[in-house]
C-alpha cells in the first residue's frame, strides 16, 4: 500500500460523504496503518500539486478537501463497492470514442472505464453490461471527448464478449483476498488496519473485474461470493474497530454511511 494510494481509501472508507477531513485524523489513520507523518504530509503535498485535493484552513485547523474529479472518482468506486446491482435487461453498452490521442491520457481513459466497469473489445471500442450511462457520459466529458454509444444484444458464445475482460487475473485475486485476515480481530487497531487492507484490495480489484451480471459470468468465477464475504465482514470489522475512529473527528462516527444489521 502507498501512501497516496492509501489516503485516497481512507476517504472512500471512512470520510464519504465528507469531501475533507482534518489533516491531523489523516495522520493518526496513517500512523496506524504503519506510515510516518513525514510520508503523509509528502503524499499530501504532492496531491495537492496533481490538483487531487485542496488544502484549506479553518482557523488554527488545517484541512484537505478533494477536488472535484477525485471526489467524482470516490463516489463511482463506493457506488461499485456496495450499491446493490440493478436487473440487467441483457443488452450491452459499446462506447466508441474518438480518443484520447496522447498515450498517457489514452492509458489513463482506459483505467477510468474499466473502473466503471468496461472491458475492451479491441483498441478504442469498450464494452460493458449493467455500467452507469450517466457515470460514462460525465467520464467523457471530463475528457473532453466525443462518442458512438450502442446498446446491442450479442448473439454468439458469452465467451467471445469474456475476452474483453481481465477475469482470470481478477479470479486470482479474489483467491488471496482474505489470507492476511487474523482469525481473532478484538484489538480496535487491529480491526481497523484489516478493513482498511481489504477495502483497499477490493478498491483495487475494480479494475480487473467489471461486476458482470450472473448470466455472463463464467461458472465458477469467485467475484460475487467474495464481494458477499466482504460485506459481511466489513460490518464487523466496523464494530471492532468503533472504539478507534469515535477517537477521530470523523462525520458520521458510523463511517462511510455504512448502515448495520441486526
Amino acid at each position: 500500500m502507498r501512501a497516496r494510494s492509501t489516503i485516497f481509501t481512507l476517504f472512500v472508507e471512512y470520510i464519504y460523504p465528507e469531501r475533507r477531513a482534518r489533516v491531523r485524523d489523516l495522520i493518526t489513520m496513517m500512523e496506524v496503518l504503519g506510515f510516518s507523518e513525514a510520508a503523509v504530509r509528502a503524499a499530501l503535498s504532492r496531491s495537492a500539486k496533481r490538483g487531487w485535493v485542496v488544502p484549506e484552513r479553518r482557523g488554527r485547523i488545517a484541512y484537505y478537501a478533494l477536488s472535484n474529479r477525485v471526489y467524482w472518482q470516490v463516489r463511482q468506486v463506493r457506488r461499485r463497492l456496495y450499491e446493490a446491482r440493478t436487473s440487467w435487461d441483457g443488452r450491452f453498452l459499446l462506447v466508441l470514442p474518438e480518443g484520447p490521442k496522447e498515450r498517457g491520457e489514452r492509458e489513463r481513459f482506459r483505467r477510468e472505464m474499466a473502473l466503471l466497469g468496461y472491458g475492451s473489445l479491441q483498441s478504442g471500442v469498450y464494452l460493458g453490461a449493467g455500467v452507469d450511462l450517466a457515470a460514462t457520459q460525465e467520464l467523457l466529458a471530463f475528457y473532453g471527448l466525443s462518442a458512438t454509444l450502442f446498446r446491442a444484444e450479442h448473439l454468439g458464445p458469452k465467451e467471445e464478449v469474456l475476452r474483453a475482460f481481465s477475469l482470470k487475473e481478477a479470479s486470482a485475486h479474489y483467491q488471496t483476498l482474505f489470507s492476511s485476515v487474523p482469525p481473532v480481530l478484538e484489538d480496535p487497531l487491529l480491526a481497523f488496519r484489516t478493513l482498511t487492507r481489504l477495502v483497499h484490495e477490493m478498491r483495487k480489484l475494480l479494475f480487473l473485474d467489471p461486476l458482470l451480471p450472473p448470466e455472463v459470468l463464467p461458472p465458477g468465477f469467485p467475484g460475487p461470493s467474495a464481494r458477499e464475504r466482504f460485506l459481511t465482514l466489513r460490518e464487523t470489522l466496523y464494530r471492532q474497530a468503533e472504539p478507534f475512529l469515535k477517537r477521530l473527528s470523523l462525520s458520521p462516527l458510523t463511517p462511510g454511511g455504512i448502515t448495520f444489521r441486526g
